[in-house]
């Protein structure tokens, strides 16, 4: 059976050469493992490196694997402090893949795939990767919007109104059998929603260490991947998606921090990486903390069953892994009834 992922070189290459400036001489195509979403690719050329990232073939939800997105978002951030690959190129739909990509330049720098940091020699290290994430993700909520162009990238306010309704339409559209703990969570949802303060910036929408290179010789982020999910929307629901992320248990797929001694380690607590970003953005606290958390594991749940649902139709960027998205769904809504119930 053929890999319905799988790219046409022939064709291809000259549509490059036509397209990206400076492109000569396709030689490789190379798909990474990782990643569930739009299928990514190395280009290996004459002229160097780049990546590709492309939707994924089939039928798709609506609204979902806007590539042309990613790479409007991209173009816009070039030139602010939050560092991001140099975008070349964006294809129509009828591009000869089928399908709508777009080129980017190849980032030279590692990918830390744990957050507990086992690469890294010492906790002086660990300390300032974890305070590098931080100070982008400030400086990523801090971007001038007019300025940079993106004023009607998404509808201001009522940010996780929205949010919430476009999720639990996702997950109803892509559900594939009753999951208790995820219906409770969204009726908790429903019934708890946060008045809306009026604060709008661009959002990451995906803000993890995977998604983010890091020099090969600093605790410096050189590049942010994976903008699929950015919008205008609440700065507080990056903050909170990230942090999410490090409650879930080491072992369980998503390696996280959950159970893990982050002082022995010398990374943050939570509640320290949550000061040094309200610091860096003048602000005083975060109130409702626990709504952010239910929404970040609800909306996360919601994309992994998306992906599990993508895996039974035959069309995941990656079909074995996928599969295990399945039971992510029932551990993100068990681990946000458990935080809803401790009231932190």
């Amino acid at each position: 059976m053929s890999d319905p992922n799988a790219l046409d070189a022939a064709a291809l290459a000259p549509y490059l050469e036509k397209n990206v400036p400076g492109f000569r001489g396709l030689k490789d195509i190379r798909k990474f493992g990782s990643g569930q979403s739009n299928p990514t690719y190395a280009l290996d050329a004459e002229s160097g490196r780049y990546v590709l990232r492309a939707k994924p073939p089939g039928e798709l939800l609506k609204s979902a694997h806007q590539v042309d997105r990613e790479f409007r978002v991209m173009k816009a951030l070039k030139d602010t402090a939050v560092p991001v690959p140099e975008v070349l190129h964006l294809s129509e739909e009828a591009s000869p893949i089928g399908r709508m990509f777009y080129v980017m330049a190849f980032v030279d720098g590692r990918i830390l795939w744990d957050p507990a940091l086992p690469d890294l020699a010492t906790n002086e290290e660990r300390s300032a990767t974890s305070d590098a994430m931080n100070a982008v993700l400030a400086a990523l909520h801090d971007v001038d919007i007019e300025a940079a162009g993106l004023s009607d990238f998404g509808k201001p306010g009522s940010y996780f109104e929205r949010q919430f309704g476009r999720w639990t339409s996702q997950y109803r559209a892509s559900e594939t059998g009753t999951v208790e703990d995820m219906d409770a969570l969204i009726a908790w949802l429903e019934s708890n929603q946060v008045a809306d303060d009026g604060q709008v910036s661009l959002v990451h929408g995906d803000y993890r260490l995977d998604n983010m290179i890091f020099a090969h010789d600093r605790p410096e982020v050189i590049a942010v991947l994976d903008w699929e999910l950015s919008t205008l929307g609440h700065p507080l629901a990056d903050i909170a998606y990230q942090c999410m992320q490090w409650r879930l248990p080491h072992d369980s797929g998503f390696r996280g921090l959950g159970g893990m001694d982050r002082q022995a380690l010398g990374l943050p607590s939570e509640a320290e990486y949550v000061a040094r970003y309200c610091e860096r953005r003048g602000i005083a606290g975060i109130d409702n903390w626990v709504f952010y958390l239910a929404f970040s594991f609800f909306r996360l749940a919601a994309i992994c069953q998306g992906v599990y649902k993508r895996a039974l139709d035959g069309n995941a960027s990656n079909p074995e892994k996928a599969k295990t998205y399945g039971q992510a769904v029932r551990l993100l809504a068990a681990l946000a009834r458990q935080a809803i119930e401790k009231g932190k």
